[in-house]
């Protein structure tokens, strides 16, 4: 299974993440993204994997990644 990891150093809330997988992400009062079912780390269900890909790329601070919990 793989998760979404936000680096809250890097993370300005522009939201486009929020946009991106709205089954994942919500936004606080300040615009920055929290999972929508109060997951640290939210999980990517497999029709959601290429949104997620997607998200990261987009990413204006590079504040996504992926984690494969797999591997850990």
């Amino acid at each position: 299974m793989s998760r979404m990891h936000v680096d809250w150093t890097r993370c300005d809330g522009r939201g486009l993440c929020v946009e991106l997988l709205p089954e994942t992400f919500d936004r606080d009062e300040w615009g920055y993204p929290v999972s929508v079912r109060g997951e640290r780390e939210p999980g990517i269900d497999a029709g959601a994997h290429g949104r997620a890909k997607r998200a990261v790329k987009a990413c204006p601070r590079l504040a996504l990644s992926i984690v494969d919990t797999d591997r850990r």
